[in-house]
């Protein structure tokens, strides 16, 4: 499926917070979405997903949905959004009941989710007893038991430590592989950012217009060799640059107000 977003503004009564966006995401692209805090990037989200109405533009979908999907679009949040008192598979089944399935079918989608996601031996877990690592696997695997066309992630991976968020976009990535489910992500993480997107959307200060749009050229099975690593650090230095430029004019008009 593909994501067209037309002249898009969106304004909280007297504030705008996205202003002009026009961003079109092509079938099994990765764009992630980078700008400093309070750029309206979860705004975009929101509005990408059908949760938010824009106060001007057009949001539209095109392309045919995968076989068995249930939801089109499908978002992993920050925070997990586990049910506490539902073990890993019972979380992970919650999506599906309220689908027509077959118990065979919900059993067979809750299952995959669980192999794929390295949570078999924990399925009759509580989200208490898992890590941050564990409880985001557990989301990510009830995301894609819909079999989405597209996933829009917010920041899903910003409240894990360094080693966890490696191995989460590792799993992350080989998922993709299999299935190319085109996906928005937002992030503040530039190292992210230059692993997974294809593309990468840098969004100014409020109000949230698109700064630039910067092609990731290196395939991503080289992005960790050594070869790489040059382009990579070329493009991080001017992700980081645009980061900053906006990020010290917000500061300039919040000591000039």
């Amino acid at each position: 499926m593909r994501l067209l977003v037309s002249e898009l503004t969106h304004r909280y009564e007297d504030l705008t917070v996205l202003d002009g966006i026009d961003l079109t995401l092509a079938e099994g692209e990765i764009l992630a979405v980078i700008g400093p805090s309070g750029c309206g990037k979860s705004t975009l989200l929101g509005i990408a997903g059908g949760i938010v109405a824009p106060t001007a533009g057009s949001v539209r979908v095109e392309g045919a949905v995968p076989d068995g999907c249930l939801n089109p679009i499908t978002f992993i949040f920050q925070d997990f959004a586990l049910l506490p008192w539902r073990t890993v598979e019972d979380n992970i089944a919650l999506v599906l009941e309220h689908h027509r399935l077959s118990a065979a079918e919900r059993r067979e989608r809750t299952e995959t989710g669980l192999r794929r996601m390295g949570l078999w031996d924990f399925r009759k877990a509580l989200p208490k007893q898992l890590s941050g690592g564990m409880r985001q696997r557990v989301g990510i695997a009830r995301a894609l038991a819909v079999r989405p066309a597209m996933l829009l992630l917010d920041e899903p991976l910003s409240a894990l430590d360094a080693q966890t968020r490696e191995l989460l976009m590792d799993d992350f990535l080989g998922l993709w592989r299999r299935e190319k489910t085109t996906a928005l992500y937002v992030t503040h993480n530039l190292d992210e950012a230059l692993r997974l997107a294809d593309r990468v959307c840098v969004l100014s200060r409020r109000p949230g217009r698109i700064r630039e749009l910067v092609t990731i050229e290196e395939p991503r099975e080289r992005r960790q060799e050594p070869s790489a690593q040059a382009h990579l650090a070329e493009v991080r230095e001017r992700l980081w640059h645009l980061m900053k430029a906006e990020a010290q004019m917000a500061d300039r008009e919040i000591a000039r107000a």
